[in-house]
């Protein structure tokens, strides 16, 4: 029964609160639903265990993303990677296939899940048919005085209507379906993980091949010349950094611009392709005796070191293409991938010195950290930051790209010069006007934009309001964004490739 309650309660919260918007709303629905998966697992006699602790507190701390940021996409991350993990809860595992198959195995009980409750549900109301009864009227006299002596004491005070409307969901007939769909499948979601929780499948009992173990020649000769092309391209790499980039410009007759972003996707598909080669390599290394594990450690080992430094370089090409052409959303999510490519490199490197049990959890755990902080970074805060500094510098700055970032971007953007500041700041402002979410609905970041601009509000007088221009034909082809800037070099000269720059915007 508490698991029944629980479920709910999760589905009325849901069908009261997510009908309008995100922002704490997730983690409050989550709490019930938490509440009931673990009602039934106590029932069921399954312990808790340290790693299920940490995938359930994950979860739930990957759902202040979404009260903590306004923007949508880190939110879309957090709230995916917190379903991920609490699936690992319920599940557990510690192999490969229990961390995949673990992470989406919630979704094979949305169906029997439902199925259950309700035969629980049927077999409960049997047995205690006579009591259901003055449960019923309790509940349907009660809440007749909450609306009766509510609806007097809101027309007697206007603060204390006030109050119940900031509390009480404003529910209309017209979105009725949409919050009725909202009930079920948070009742539907809820009594999946139940049903998970009390009778989970157990994912690492999967059988799986060993791969058969090839030759030493056979095996290490291919990742022995993979090996030497890495390091050709570190040293060149290297004999960039260090007899500087002039040389290399006169040579290619590359840009700056050009040179900065030419390699970045392909150094990221090299660093995933070579996490496919170690997989496949570990399959059908050799393993007869030490000379063998040795040999492994050895290539292998070396490799991981070199991709490293690929990582490395990549991570520095973006930092000179985001110097050229600013910081966006893009850009930053892929830096942030290549960031967590590497950490997964620095695992693997690890766990061939000290066993490689832990490595499915660490790396799983290694992704749902990433996230987390991903999002409590708050990445358009950070872009509105960066491309900010770039407009000190330079006095170049994508106006409608800085439009277009959320809430969290205001306290950067609320450093801009007049009439800029006012330029940008005066769309947030609109929105901000027409919107009327209540609190449980609203991002801490939304709460601290607001307050800005009440503070010191934007001017509404669009006649003062700088003009953004393309300089030349120069397209940024990396995301498909017009940049409204001129690429800067890193004599922080202007490196126009020729064409005439326009008037530009100070």
């Amino acid at each position: 029964m508490a698991t029944l309650w629980s479920a709910l309660a999760a589905a009325l919260l849901s069908a009261l609160l997510l009908g309008d918007g995100l922002g704490v709303n997730l983690l409050i629905v989550a709490v019930p639903a938490a509440l009931a998966a673990f009602f039934a697992a106590r029932a069921a006699d399954r312990r808790l265990r340290p790693w299920t602790a940490v995938w359930a507190i994950g979860a739930l701390a990957l759902l202040l993303v979404p009260a903590l940021s306004d923007a949508s996409w880190p939110t879309f991350l957090a709230v995916v990677a917190a379903l991920a993990a609490g699936s690992l809860a319920l599940h557990g595992g510690r192999t490969w296939p229990g961390m995949v198959f673990g992470s989406a195995g919630i979704l094979d009980s949305l169906v029997t899940g439902p199925a259950w409750g309700w035969r629980g549900l049927r077999e409960r109301a049997d047995g205690s048919r006579g009591r259901w009864g003055p449960v019923v009227r309790t509940v349907a006299v009660a809440a007749g005085l909450l609306v009766v002596f509510g609806a007097l004491f809101a027309g007697a005070d206007a603060a204390f209507a006030d109050l119940l409307g900031e509390l009480i969901p404003d529910v209309s007939l017209v979105d009725g379906p949409w919050r009725f769909f909202l009930f079920l499948l948070a009742l539907a979601g809820t009594l999946a993980a139940a049903r998970t929780a009390a009778a989970p499948l157990r994912w690492d009992r999967l059988a799986r091949g060993s791969g058969k173990a090839r030759g030493r020649i056979e095996w290490a000769l291919p990742l022995i010349v993979l090996n030497l092309l890495f390091a050709a391209f570190i040293a060149v790499q290297l004999a960039v950094l260090f007899g500087g980039y002039d040389k290399v410009l006169s040579e290619t007759g590359l840009s700056y611009a050009e040179y900065a972003r030419q390699g970045f996707w392909q150094l990221l598909w090299a660093t995933l392709l070579t996490l496919i080669v170690i997989g496949l390599a570990l399959r059908w290394a050799p393993r007869d005796g030490a000379r063998d594990r040795s040999l492994v450690r050895a290539v292998l080992g070396t490799l991981c070191v070199l991709t490293l430094v690929v990582v490395a370089s990549a991570l520095r090409r973006m930092d000179l293409y985001v110097d050229a052409y600013g910081l966006t959303r893009l850009r930053i999510s892929v830096a942030a991938m290549e960031l967590w490519l590497g950490l997964v490199i620095v695992l693997i490197i690890a766990a061939g010195l000290l066993g490689s049990r832990w490595l499915p959890r660490a790396v799983a755990g290694s992704a749902a950290a990433a996230v987390l902080v991903f999002g409590l970074a708050s990445p358009d805060a950070l872009i509105a930051e960066r491309n900010v500094q770039r407009y000190e510098r330079t006095g170049k700055v994508d106006v409608d790209y800085l439009r277009d970032l959320s809430a969290d971007a205001v306290p950067a953007l609320d450093r801009l010069r007049e009439p800029l500041r006012s330029c940008v700041l005066r769309t947030f402002q609109d929105d901000f006007a027409m919107a009327d979410n209540p609190w449980y609905a609203t991002s801490w970041a939304e709460v601290r934009a607001r307050s800005i601009l009440e503070e010191r509000p934007a001017d509404t007088d669009r006649a003062g309001c700088p003009r953004s221009e393309l300089y030349g034909d120069e397209r940024d082809e990396y995301d498909g964004d017009a940049e409204f800037d001129i690429p800067v070099g890193p004599d922080g000269t202007d490196d126009t490739d020729g064409y005439d720059p326009g008037t530009g915007m100070d």
